[in-house]
């Protein structure tokens, strides 16, 4: 369930920023780059929170 919600939120947010961005700079909106965007972004964002450690570090 936590890898649905993740790529949930991140395919809204990645497919909202990239259509304000290619709207700004006046190119046309292409869905499949933000899907493409989003998965990446995904996988990158679940890694980094495999990679984390879940204890404090004694010293």
């Amino acid at each position: 369930m936590r890898i649905f919600w993740t790529f949930f939120w991140t395919f809204l947010l990645v497919n909202m920023v990239t259509y304000v961005v290619s709207s700004m700079i006046g190119v046309a909106y292409h869905f499949e780059t933000g899907t493409t965007l989003a998965v990446v972004a995904t996988v990158l964002i679940l890694l980094i929170a495999q990679l984390i450690p879940n204890e404090p570090v004694h010293h």
